[in-house]
């Protein structure tokens, strides 16, 4: 048996108004996911231990099967892993979002949709404005920035602390961002010996809050942000950072699962590919994929095909509906659950249904992202398993009300991976 899990990152949503009550995936248009949970088996998943923050870097990772709790180090070394920075022994990885704030607010934190290689324009721009004066000022190496994927990027810290305490900009939409700033954690539990030679926590926050400040400067007047000013866009006008750790130590899901003898992850995000790369699969990049709603589904579903073919294991991410939720767009959001739907579970499903090999495909979200609330909620999320002579249970379509009453129940954590490789 091989496995695919295709997650529609922050799918899931919260009854709304304007649909009569309804969820998005109530309301949207999905033949194919309504047949695979009619034919096939649902349930529910906890995806976010007790005390995390409900990102999909915690929740990818439990839904991999991991433990939070020992293998958690924030998001910006899975990125650095992704982007190919290798990380030392005393860096400190953060990763680093180019925002747009006005009237003293988070406006978004995409920087209105940055693309990659205008991105690439400011992070040069930062390095040799911002990090390169500190690093002066220090007399070596301390901070350096390196290109991501449109508003995602990473900051290296030489010798930073992850003891403090940030605020993700996707959770603080038209919030007063000064009350945000980084802040050292207000409890630090004593950790190894290692990190008597880094900064404290307040001297990483002092450090970061004074990059933060500079950069707004240094961006406001930059060409590239001026003539977006001139044209009325929204500017990309501030670095934040968030979400920082060490360098993680973590199994690869062969050392875990004896059943993967060996898998592959499909995704446009650097985080996804990061976790992938730790996870021990091998990234496959598909021309395209943007990490929107404009993304690559068929190439996606494509490629997802011909990764079954040689591996056990397939975990393809899409993005899309995540971002339609920050943005607050609710038709977009319907689109994208759509898009999926059609353009690549239903691709995927019509090709390896009549395997020899059988093929388990596993649908879900890892959180919800309400499209009236624009956050990460880390409430249980609905989910489907299907594979060709699966024994179907009572659910007939696939949604955050009818799942709940799907065979599989209420699973937590590492119990969905469980249940997934024991078929």
């Amino acid at each position: 048996m091989k496995h695919i899990i295709i997650l529609g990152d922050g799918m899931a949503d919260l009854p709304v108004e304007r649909l009569g009550g309804k969820t998005l995936l109530q309301y949207a248009h999905k033949p194919m996911m309504d047949q695979l949970a009619r034919e096939g088996r649902c349930g529910r998943l906890v995806t976010v231990p007790e005390g995390f923050p409900p990102g999909s870097e915690v929740a990818n990772t439990a839904i991999l099967g991991y433990d939070l709790n020992k293998v958690y180090e924030g998001r910006g070394p899975l990125e650095a892993a992704s982007i190919g920075y290798e990380m030392a022994d005393d860096d400190f990885a953060i990763r680093c979002n180019i925002i747009t704030l006005a009237d003293g607010k988070i406006i978004t934190h995409n920087g209105g949709n940055l693309e990659t290689e205008d991105a690439r324009v400011l992070i040069d721009y930062l390095n040799e404005n911002l990090a390169k004066p500190i690093n002066e000022r220090e007399g070596c190496e301390r901070v350096k920035f390196i290109t991501g994927i449109q508003y995602r990027h990473l900051l290296v810290i030489k010798g930073g602390n992850k003891h403090i305490v940030c605020a993700p900009p996707h959770d603080h939409p038209n919030e007063e961002w000064r009350g945000l700033l980084i802040k050292p954690e207000a409890t630090v539990v004593s950790g190894s010996s290692a990190d008597t030679k880094r900064l404290s926590p307040q001297q990483t926050a002092d450090l970061i809050n004074e990059m933060i400040l500079k950069s707004q400067e240094l961006l406001a007047r930059h060409p590239f942000n001026i003539e977006r000013a001139k044209r009325g866009e929204r500017q990309a006008n501030s670095i934040w950072p968030w979400s920082g750790g060490y360098r993680p130590s973590m199994q690869t899901l062969m050392e875990q699962y004896p059943q993967v003898k060996s898998g592959a992850v499909i995704s446009a995000v650097d985080l996804i590919q990061g976790i992938g790369k730790y996870a021990g699969l091998r990234i496959i990049k598909v021309p395209g994929a943007t990490g929107l709603a404009n993304t690559n589904y068929e190439g996606k579903a494509q490629a997802a095909i011909e990764a079954l073919r040689k591996d056990d294991f397939v975990f393809v991410h899409v993005e899309a509906s995540d971002e339609a939720g920050h943005d607050g767009d609710l038709e977009l959001k319907l689109k994208t659950i759509e898009y999926l739907d059609q353009r690549l579970i239903a691709p995927i499903y019509n090709k390896v249904k009549t395997w020899e090999e059988p093929v388990c495909i596993t649908v879900l979200p890892d959180h919800l992202t309400p499209v009236e609330q624009r956050i990460h909620v880390g409430q249980p999320v609905p989910f489907l398993i299907w594979y060709r002579g699966i024994e179907s249970d009572e659910v007939q379509q696939y949604d955050e009300v009818s799942c709940v009453s799907g065979s599989y129940g209420l699973l937590k954590l590492n119990e969905f991976m469980q249940a997934l490789m024991s078929i």
